[in-house]
């Protein structure tokens, strides 16, 4: 008999557990020199059990690809499309071309449950831009919605950086939380027009970045999920040991503050990135996310909204062409390395299975371009290849920062050559490098191989320039100051919100799709 209870409690416990990890969905971006074909990463989804997807546009090749798996999928508008929005004919346009000609109320269609109007609009970059237009555009969307007949199975959005709620400085606390004073209005408008429609309030959390920009202060464990010695007390005696947990009360209180204390909170990006910065590895990041999919198994939920919570994964591919403005780990967020390979063992439903790679990926041969052993001058090569590759593994605190100065020119000039997908001409740069069939690899830093990809390569291989290297490129060198056209043009990602225990950074990131 005590055999047969711990039998029913196991299937019961493991039931439970998935059930509660189903809330988590993946965010597929797209700012890649290489993509991979959409057909093959549905099949991944598919194999690891990922029910939702969390889209930055409405690329027609990966909706198709999604059509009839029964995935669900949010969409997204970009912020440059906002203004145009305020037009209720034109809202209607883009719903019928964007929404409704999918199908999502048929087996065979997208199953598109929701709509991100714009992202994160009310940044500080933004100064005001999108601030009066981003309600009047989430209404005429959501009311075009209803009109097509399918208000009730598809919710428009907006998703929201973590810096429109704070704290007082004089009661920093969680359940001391209000929204910005300078976008109560237009945040107040959106918040009616979510709650009519009985839609989510979705909002980005990153402990990553927390961390990141605490300049120190901020206590290591508190951006994970195993518990802190000296938690932040609140009133009641309510006590927060995570980031995560705060972040979101504080989300909660301001909500409830404006009268919506009952409304739906979807926490739209979530994530670790694996390199560009000390924090940033692959070490750290598995074990922030076993630790967050444990918490979201465990359907606790956090002190002001128990139970299920529902969030998205940031990302699910690294992207190599996202602007290093923020900081260098901004290519580096993928569950999966751009080739489709996971980074790390994940189970991510409670199936004890482990993350599967995207089929069908074929890598390149196993060759490196590297630079001659007689060349003393790596500047050029170096500018050059990373103007045109990614090259943030070489900066400071991230995987390849030990490379002597000759074999980071070696792993810049490689980099090139694979974006290229080793085509002849691109490893020579005028005679100072070579291929060889030996790996170069040392300790942490891997010099990758590409693979093979029918996406269109640009810039094609060129000769080195001279002292020139502020031509248009592929993705971003390390030093790159200069925002990518989808980037803000400045950083103003957060507020701080300060806690009794320490400076809480209250910010996200996916400002890269915002345009």
């Amino acid at each position: 008999m005590n055999k047969l209870l711990i039998n029913i409690f196991l299937i019961t416990f493991l039931v439970f557990l998935g059930h509660n990890v189903e809330g988590l969905g993946v965010n597929w971006g797209d700012i890649t020199s290489h993509k991979l074909p959409p057909k093959d990463v549905v099949k991944m989804l598919q194999e690891n059990g990922i029910k939702k997807v969390k889209l930055f546009n409405n690329d027609d090749t990966i909706l198709n690809a999604l059509a009839g798996t029964g995935i669900e999928v949010m969409i997204g508008i970009s912020n440059q499309l906002l203004k145009d929005l305020v037009n209720p004919d034109i809202a209607k346009k883009w719903v019928k071309e964007n929404v409704t000609r999918y199908e999502p109320k048929s087996p065979k269609g997208v199953n598109i449950t929701l709509i991100g109007v714009g992202n994160e609009p009310f940044l500080r970059d933004y100064k005001d831009t999108l601030t009066n237009v981003t309600g009047p555009a989430l209404e005429n969307v959501q009311n075009a919605l209803n009109d097509a007949g399918l208000g009730d199975t598809t919710k428009a959005t907006v998703p929201l950086n973590a810096d429109v709620y704070l704290s007082p400085s004089w009661n920093p606390v969680p359940s001391a939380g209000f929204f910005r004073a300078d976008i109560v209005d237009p945040l107040n408008y959106i918040l009616k027009v979510l709650n009519k429609n009985n839609a989510p309030f979705m909002v980005n959390i990153y402990p990553f970045l927390s961390l990141f920009y605490g300049n120190g202060a901020f206590p290591f464990n508190y951006a994970f999920f195993d518990g802190v010695s000296n938690p932040l007390k609140d009133k009641d005696g309510v006590e927060y040991t995570n980031c995560f947990d705060a972040n979101l009360d504080t989300c909660a209180a301001a909500l409830a503050g404006a009268g919506y204390s009952n409304m739906t909170i979807i926490v739209g990006e979530m994530g670790w990135p694996t390199d560009g910065n000390p924090c940033a590895n692959v070490t750290l990041a598995e074990k922030f996310y076993k630790g967050f999919i444990s918490y979201l198994a465990k359907g606790k939920g956090s002190p002001r909204r128990p139970g299920y919570i529902e969030a998205y994964i940031f990302a699910l591919f690294d992207e190599d062409r996202k602007s290093t403005l923020p900081g260098n780990f901004e290519t580096h967020w993928g569950l999966y390395y751009d080739d489709g390979k996971p980074k790390f063992p994940l189970d991510l439903n409670g199936n004890n299975k482990s993350l599967v790679p995207v089929p069908n990926v074929e890598a390149l041969s196993k060759k490196w371009c590297g630079v001659k052993p007689d060349v003393k001058n790596f500047t050029d090569l170096i500018s050059y290849a990373c103007d045109r590759a990614d090259c943030t593994p070489l900066t400071n605190g991230s995987s390849c920062e030990i490379l002597s100065d000759a074999a980071k020119a070696s792993y810049a000039v490689n980099a090139y050559f694979q974006n290229q997908q080793q085509k002849d001409d691109s490893c020579d740069f005028e005679g100072k490098a070579t291929v060889t069939t030996k790996d170069p690899s040392q300790g942490t830093c891997n010099f990758t191989i590409g693979f093979k990809t029918l996406t269109p390569l640009t810039p094609s291989p060129s000769p080195l320039p001279s002292s020139d290297h502020s031509s248009s490129s592929d993705a971003k060198a390390p030093s790159s100051s200069s925002a990518s056209p989808s980037s803000p043009k400045s950083l103003a990602f957060a507020s701080v919100v300060v806690f009794s225990i320490v400076p809480l950074l209250i910010i996200s990131d996916s400002s890269f799709y915002t345009l």
